[in-house]
């Protein structure tokens, strides 16, 4: 955990040496960066857990197997999008930027 920590100060350190626009456009890109890597985490933890719950489900009710399958792709559709929605953001974040 230490070393994750002084990598992020380090990167930080090299992208904040600027001035100005530059300085806006650094914790821009930190901004988009970090946002993006938690919107991931929480997409993929949210997928595990529906992964683990249909299966759970099927296990306990092979009948319902169908069901809980069309189910689990809709909520794993979902989850996704709130990913894509990130990814759209950061990336407006980056070139679009509205502070600039």
């Amino acid at each position: 955990m230490k070393k994750v920590l002084f990598l992020i100060v380090a990167i930080a350190t090299a992208a904040f040496a600027g001035e100005g626009d530059s300085m806006i456009k650094a914790y821009s890109v930190v901004a988009a960066g970090m946002g993006l890597g938690l919107a991931a985490l929480g997409g993929a933890i949210g997928m595990g857990h529906t992964a683990a719950a249909t299966i759970a489900g099927t296990a306990r009710n092979p009948g319902l197997g169908g069901k809980l399958m069309t189910t689990m792709f809709i909520a794993l559709a979902m989850i996704e999008a709130q990913v894509i929605y990130a990814l759209v953001i950061a990336l407006i974040a980056l070139y679009a930027n509205p502070f600039l």
